[in-house]
């Protein structure tokens, strides 16, 4: 037999089995919403080749959302830089008094620690 024949055989045999299955679940109410008979009968869309572009409408959205964007970077560029701290802290005056009088009396004390040595 030619091999062309058979496959047509076969064609037809599923063609006929896929029609008898939607019929079938047609009555059960479970068909599907496309059943492969016109699955295979209707033609396939073409697929679409190449690159997608965009229409004048979303380059013309896209472009104003772009000068948003840089506005809004070269405005908050534009403010001034807050001044620089240094990494040390202030003392009160108060707290300055208290530890130079502490110093005071150990130098005190030192003093006259050295006095009593020399006489």
């Amino acid at each position: 037999m030619d091999t062309k024949a058979i496959l047509a055989q076969l064609s037809a045999e599923r063609d006929r089995l896929d029609q008898a299955i939607a019929a079938l679940e047609s009555l059960d109410g479970t068909a599907p919403t496309t059943p492969r008979a016109t699955i295979s009968t209707a033609k396939a869309a073409p697929k679409q080749t190449g690159r997608r572009r965009l229409t004048p409408a979303g380059r013309k959205r896209l472009s104003e959302m772009m000068k948003a964007r840089w506005a809004a970077r070269r405005k908050a560029a534009a403010k001034p830089a807050p001044k620089p701290t240094r990494g040390r802290r202030t003392m009160s005056a108060a707290a300055r008094k208290k530890i130079a009088e502490a110093q005071r009396k150990r130098w005190a004390v030192q003093k006259k620690a050295a006095s009593a040595k020399t006489e």
